[in-house]
């Protein structure tokens, strides 16, 4: 059978801004001097006289947050040079206290006004100094806010390779709202989903009651977010005194689990694989097997909060190969797959599930990712497979089954989760692994997706 690829989608982080009506100025209360005059945030050196000492900055960045973010920011006429200032102030407190580096997080600014315009992409800047510097330049544009149009060709055109995406990486978009967008942001939001961008809309004031009837939809935040469960949206009374909101919207934008919208069955599965290596298989059909367990693994995006890949070989006995901490790293697994030992002996494919369940699957039982276990094998078991597969299922990992030359379709059948038929292939020639694994990837993203519903 054929496989039927499903792509996969990005992961990311983008943070809009829309402009509210003019009125909704006077809302503003009390700021600190610096909000208050609306300037930006300062790199100038500090005046002549005692040279203060420089702590030297971490070009590594915070590791606990890694996400590509695009702030998205709003430059129209309705904002005007002065919120425009504080709104670039506040952009910069959060690119700060994010911790921007190589191995942290990366980020980018987007303008939004009559025409978006990409101000810095992810990879241009990876240290915090050099983002406050780059946003402190960006001009004012003014003309017009086309917020929709504006998030659509972020959602397109800032999350690419070329532009510094990393894979396995959560891309999220966080949309500053000042009153209500003035445009329709549902399509935006649809089209940012597709692409796996996590849209947040952070709400700056609202719209005085006069204003309310020139709002187009009052449930526009729950069309546009990534899901409508609270996590995506934020709000803020108004510009001033907006340092106290710096510190919870980072955490959201780091919690790297609740990216739903970027978590795809090529980023978000653990895998691991069950090989059988008793003494029927013989060297060079285990080295197959070998090929078709990593032609499988090379498809997903490997990496330390991304998708994870473990193996155990058995026979009589078990022994973990490599468990899903073990390696972040596509290039590490495909290499620790390639020179795996054969180890030869019997078969007690029911004893290998249930070392697998406790040892590998039990250590991560707390990941949000969901769980797959691959088996193959060349030939009866010698113990019951049909108990320890059952209590596989029960712990929610699902199982593909693939057999070869004399393994038993039944066996086969009661390892393999439901529909049998989906998920159980068997092969006469172990040269026939190979059209099964489009299969098998095919089976682990249809039943991920299913799982997200």
């Amino acid at each position: 059978m054929s496989a039927a690829w499903i792509p996969a989608l990005g992961l990311g982080v983008c943070l809009l801004l829309l402009p509210g009506p003019a009125g909704s100025e006077g809302a503003e209360g009390k700021s600190s001097t610096q909000e208050a005059t609306g300037q930006a945030v300062s790199t100038a050196h500090p005046p002549t006289g005692k040279r203060l000492k420089k702590t030297p900055e971490k070009k590594t960045g915070n590791k606990d947050c890694k996400a590509d973010i695009a702030f998205l920011i709003d430059g129209s006429f309705n904002i005007g040079q002065r919120r425009f200032n504080l709104q670039k102030n506040f952009v910069g407190k959060v690119a700060l206290m994010l911790g921007i580096g190589t191995e942290g997080p990366h980020v980018g600014l987007v303008q939004a006004s009559e025409h978006p315009k990409i101000e810095f992409y992810l990879k241009n800047f990876t240290s915090a100094k050099d983002v406050l510097f780059a946003i402190k330049e960006v001009g004012f544009r003014g003309g017009n806010s086309n917020t929709g149009k504006a998030l659509k060709h972020t959602a397109q055109k800032f999350f690419t390779v070329d532009a510094g995406v990393r894979k396995g990486i959560p891309k999220v978009v966080v949309v500053f709202i000042d009153g209500w967008p003035s445009d329709d942001i549902e399509e935006a939001g649809i089209v940012a989903r597709e692409f796996g961008v996590n849209v947040f809309i952070v709400s700056v004031a609202k719209p005085i009651p006069e204003e309310l009837g020139m709002v187009q939809d009052v449930t526009f935040v729950d069309k546009a977010v990534c899901r409508n469960n609270g996590f995506f949206s934020y709000h803020m009374p108004n510009w001033f005194g907006t340092t106290k909101y710096v510190k919870p919207l980072v955490q959201k934008l780091c919690t790297h689990e609740q990216m739903m919208c970027s978590k795809t069955c090529y980023n978000s599965v653990n895998i691991a694989f069950l090989i059988d290596g008793s003494s029927s298989v013989g060297d060079s059909n285990f080295r197959l097997m070998l090929e078709f367990v990593s032609n499988i693994a090379k498809t997903f995006e490997i990496s330390d909060i991304g998708a994870k890949i473990a193996a155990v070989q058995f026979t009589y006995d078990q022994r973990t190969e490599f468990s899903f901490t073990d390696y972040s790293t596509k290039e590490n697994v495909l290499a620790v797959i390639r020179n795996i030992r054969y180890m030869s002996g019997g078969t007690a494919t029911g004893d290998a599930i249930s070392f697998t369940v406790r040892n590998v699957f039990g250590p991560i039982r707390e990941s949000p990712n969901k769980n797959f276990l691959v088996i193959v094998t060349d030939g009866q078991s010698y113990d019951d497979v049909q108990g320890p597969a059952a209590a596989a299922h029960d712990a929610g990992i699902t199982i593909f089954s693939v057999g070869v030359a004399w393994a038993p379709l039944d066996d086969l059948k009661d390892m393999a989760s439901k529909p049998k038929e989906s998920h159980a292939f068997f092969t006469r020639e172990f040269t026939g692994l190979e059209p099964i694994v489009s299969d098998v990837i095919r089976g682990i993203c249809r039943d991920f997706l299913e799982s997200q519903q």
